[in-house]
């Protein structure tokens, strides 16, 4: 694949932790500009570890991490970090300022941005998760489901070449949830999704990594890998009862 059309490239990260364990041993991934890739793995898989190489918050491992052609490293770090918006699982880790409003222009203004720049930079990112007219709102007034979006629009104000994802579907009620997944589908960014949602990685990545013991184990069609009974058994990656893959499958194809 072509660099310059990667949005990410890693390639041979190992990575070992202060007390030895060794989490990563040498994962090569490449993402293109507007995909959108599930990351599964079992708890203790090294997703975590793998996430947190991509905006260079872990450093020091062997191998290389690239966003946008930038080598994730010191002299870049400032550009790395408004390239890659990671969304973490608990949206209260991202929203700590009196309004929505606040909280979503904290990363721009923080970066310079002022005025009505500033302003239409956040319109836009609220408009993106459909919460514009919540911006005068404390975001504890808001359902979880409401701060999940609003945590996006943080990340969205920014506007980076990856999203990270981490579980975004965890907790939320079932109309939170496709809500959520309407507006991901909407977005013209690439997305890296980190999840144990099995049905909602298959409704929303067309390509799925599986990461298990610190490689990866597979990548394809996320369709595919999840039809596919002994992979999944191999790296304790259990469909919900009943769910059948190939009904999504059958669906997202227009069948």
């Amino acid at each position: 694949m072509d660099a310059v059309t990667a949005s990410l490239e890693v390639a041979g990260l190992a990575y070992a932790y202060p007390d030895g364990h060794q989490a990563l041993f040498g994962v090569d991934l490449t993402v293109d500009k507007g995909e959108r890739v599930a990351l599964l793995g079992p708890n203790g898989a090294g997703k975590t570890t793998l996430v947190l190489h991509l905006n260079g918050i872990l450093t020091g491992g062997a191998g290389t991490v690239t966003v946008a052609g930038l080598p994730v490293d010191k002299r870049n770090m400032a550009e790395i970090r408004r390239k890659v918006g990671i969304v973490f699982q608990d949206p209260d880790d991202q929203l700590f300022m009196p309004t929505v409003r606040e909280d979503v222009a904290f990363g721009p203004a923080a970066s310079g941005m002022k005025g009505p720049e500033l302003e239409a930079r956040v319109r836009k990112a609220l408009a993106s998760v459909g919460m514009e007219e919540y911006a005068d709102r404390p975001p504890h007034h808001l359902s979880f489901g409401q701060r999940r979006r609003v945590a996006v629009a943080t990340v969205l104000a920014m506007e980076p070449e990856i999203l990270v994802l981490d579980e975004p579907s965890s907790n939320l009620d079932p109309a939170s949830r496709r809500e959520l997944a309407d507006i991901l589908r909407s977005l013209d960014v690439t997305v890296l999704m980190v999840t144990h949602d099995l049905p909602y990685a298959l409704e929303l990545c067309p390509r799925a990594v599986i990461l298990s013991e610190g490689v990866i184990a597979a990548d394809g069609a996320t369709g595919d890998l999840l039809m596919d009974g002994d992979l999944m058994r191999a790296h304790r990656l259990e469909l919900p009862f009943g769910f059948d893959p190939r009904s999504v499958a059958d669906r997202a194809s227009g069948a």
